[in-house]
């Protein structure tokens, strides 16, 4: 493993003076580009939380003004530094066969002004508390990943008071847009932008969303997304003696009588290789057609364990369902891999949180959430490339990337269609 010696410490240091200096087209003035500078370093820095006062004290500043103003009233635009965050990513980590991840995740708020906050489901304890939702998108590629666009999540009870959303400097022209379009919008733009990628990861909050499926069938998207159980599906029936395949768990039936799990790794995690059992099946969705040249299937997980406690009372092992769009002949090992790719922006979101205050921002209008929020992404977006230098970095990510590869292609598709249809 390479030492961090104070040689290497200085060439970050220096790399870090060179990408903010960088982004100084952003200000029309000299004194925020020094100051975002030191807002960036602030970041990066060891503190115990990463606010106005502490970056400013850091910084020298005898009061927090200069940092409050960075965020809350110079002239700048937040979107032009996502630009400049999702360029440097790409230009650094940039790979064809980049996986984009979407989840969202949650800021703990107490009160009513903060922009988006409301009393909703908060991932972060599983229950519901008044938070704000933000959609991210990660970029997941072999040397690295980091985050490459974000959306705040507005509720509806907040796009219908047009005077509260004034109030918080919403934009006039925003209107209500479910988590999954949100993701959508973002998808498109790393289109728009020529980001090169291969896969859509997500889990069932949004690929239980028709039009996300749609979006990616539309683009020749492969993806792999996590749906719930009661998916509708077409048939076909089975054999005379099986139920028709009518929704996503009904395929169970199916996996208990050909008894054809693998027992494979989809990743490398803190604990070792994460292993599971798993089994494929062509399958056709409901009022939905794949791309050309593309097949939809459907993948079973089932833990190794018993870890679910059943409604008869018992322990039973979990099974996870993912739909997966994409060519025929893609094979088994890389419909795990990639199902397993999605941890990467659960990584992202604690990374985000832990190191460099992403949840700790203490503004509460549209424009500096965005601008905080942003400038967090540029953070560790930085981190990720350093990382990336290391060359057992590289090594890690190749073994990670193929953590199993003694399949032949086709071999999913072919064993799942012939179950399926009996």
């Amino acid at each position: 493993m390479r030492d961090v010696t104070a040689e290497l410490i200085a060439e970050w240091r220096d790399e870090l003076v060179r990408l903010t200096g960088s982004l100084g087209y952003l200000f029309n003035r000299p004194e925020p580009r020094v100051v975002f500078a030191q807002f960036i370093e602030g970041l990066l820095a060891e503190l115990p939380k990463k606010n106005g006062w502490t970056l400013a004290e850091r910084a020298g500043h005898a009061t927090a003004d200069r940092m409050q103003w960075l965020l809350n009233g110079s002239v700048w635009d937040a979107d032009r530094l996502r630009d400049a965050v999702r360029d440097y990513v790409v230009e650094h980590l940039g790979d064809a066969e980049a996986s984009l991840v979407i989840d969202d995740t949650q800021a703990q708020k107490k009160g009513t002004k903060s922009v988006g906050v409301a009393f909703q489901h908060c991932g972060l304890t599983g229950d519901v508390r008044n938070c704000q939702t933000m959609v991210m998108l990660t970029y997941a590629a072999g040397a690295g990943h980091a985050f490459l666009d974000r959306r705040l999540y507005l509720p509806e009870e907040w796009t219908r008071d047009r005077k509260r959303c004034r109030e918080a400097g919403v934009p006039g022209e925003t209107g209500f847009a479910t988590k999954p379009e949100l993701a959508i919008a973002m998808l498109a733009d790393a289109l728009a932008a020529g980001v090169p990628f291969a896969w859509v990861l997500a889990d069932s909050g949004y690929g239980r969303d028709p039009q996300l499926r749609a979006f990616c069938h539309e683009r020749v998207l492969p993806y792999v997304l996590g749906v719930p159980v009661d998916l509708p599906l077409d048939g076909p029936p089975g054999k005379p003696r099986l139920p028709a395949v009518k929704r996503a768990d009904d395929l169970l039936h199916y996996a208990k009588v050909r008894d054809q799990w693998e027992r494979r790794s989809c990743g490398y995690g803190t604990k070792g290789e994460r292993l599971y059992d798993w089994t494929a099946f062509a399958v056709d969705v409901k009022s939905e057609t794949p791309a050309e040249g593309f097949t939809h299937w459907l993948v079973l997980r089932r833990s190794l364990h018993p870890n679910r406690r059943g409604k008869d009372g018992q322990l039973h092992r979990e099974i996870a369902y993912f739909l997966v769009h994409a060519p025929a002949d893609t094979t088994v090992s890389e419909i795990i891999a990639r199902a397993g790719g999605r941890w990467q922006i659960e990584e992202d979101n604690e990374l985000n949180k832990q190191l460099v205050g992403f949840d700790q921002y203490q503004v509460r209008k549209w424009t500096p959430w965005h601008r905080h929020v942003t400038a967090c992404m540029l953070a560790t977006a930085f981190l990720a490339v350093q990382r990336a230098a290391f060359p057992e970095a590289e090594a890690e990510a190749e073994a990670e990337a193929d953590p199993d590869n003694d399949d032949t292609p086709g071999k999913a598709p072919a064993t799942a269609e012939s179950e399926a249809t009996g």
